[in-house]
Order: structure tokens, then sequence, then C-alpha cells
């Protein structure tokens, strides 16, 4: 298993509207061809990656990406949620984020604060993304960051993770934006 593979795959072989758009070809693709590496990921095998800033970003964009596409519209797509953040929060900390000079790697090291239902992580990840060639991004960070503010959590969720929506919740819904 390779880190390269992962970065070479999101990066090189994919594009940018591909990396955001639902796509089952894609999403069963993704499974078929890298079913290994997540499944090794999510029992944290992939530790030796963690010694460059490139590995630690091939490991989150397994757990934090991958399972978004594997797991589309199941509890799985966010079951490491929590993985993808303390790697990506460890790499903030040891400032292995600055040794990634592509701001594309960067967003998806930090994408895991985005993805994150906690008001507290949510307050870093506008920091994080407040910075050169992320201004995109950050404007998606605080659109994420009002939901949060106002739901404790992301409604669009809540169907797929047996969760019971409130009214305000089910109204929110209806607006055009209100998942991502």
């Amino acid at each position: 298993m390779n880190p390269d593979e992962i970065l070479h795959f999101w990066f090189k072989e994919l594009t940018k509207k591909q990396w955001f758009e639902k796509d089952t070809a894609l999403d069963r693709h993704i499974s078929e061809r890298f079913a290994d590496y997540h499944a090794a990921a999510t029992r944290g095998e992939l530790f030796d990656w963690r010694k460059t800033a490139k590995g630690r970003l091939a490991e989150i964009i397994i757990l934090d990406q991958f399972s978004r596409n594997m797991y589309r519209d199941q509890p799985q797509s966010f079951a490491s949620d929590a993985m993808a953040l303390v790697l990506a929060q460890e790499a903030v900390r040891t400032k292995a984020d600055q040794a990634l000079s592509n701001m594309q790697h960067r967003l998806f090291l930090y994408m895991p604060y985005m993805h994150s239902e906690s008001d507290i992580i949510h307050e870093v990840a506008l920091t994080l993304f407040d910075q050169p060639g992320l201004e995109e991004n950050l404007d998606y960070e605080k659109r994420h960051k009002q939901i949060i503010d106002r739901f404790g959590r992301y409604p669009h969720r809540n169907e797929i993770l047996g969760r019971t929506s409130s009214a305000e919740e089910l109204d929110f819904l209806k607006q055009p934006g209100s998942s991502f």
C-alpha cells in the first residue's frame, strides 16, 4: 500500500468537480479500487504513512472523503470522521500542514474540521481556512458553521443516522443549499 497512489488518484485522476458531486459510478469505482486501503485505514494500520505530511494527507482522504463515496447515504459514511479529525488536528499541532505547499492538499487535510458537528472545532476551522488560496473554502466553512451554530449538527445527516429531525430542521432542509 502506497500513499502516493491515493494522492495521484485524488489530485490527478479526478477533477475538482468530481471531489464534490454525487456520482454513483465514481462511488463504485472508489469502493472497488480502494476497499483494502479503507479497511486498513479504519483499523489504524496505515500509521507508518503519518511519518510524512503527504502520507498523513492520504490517510485523511481515505477516512474523510473515500468513506463518503464508498458509503454514500449510509451511517458508515461518517463513521471515520473522528479518526480523520484527530489525524488532521495532530498534523496542525505539529505544523505538518505547513509542509504542504499545494493549497488543495491543505484543503483536504483541513476538511475533517469542516465535517465536524462541534462548534469548538468550527472555531478552529475558521482560522485554518482563512489563508491565501483557501478563500472560497473559507466561505463554505462559514456556511457550515452557521448550520452548526443554529442546530448543533447537520440536519441533512439526520435521516441517514437515524436521528429525529425537529420541525425547524425539516423546514431548513426544504431550503436550497441546506445540505452539502
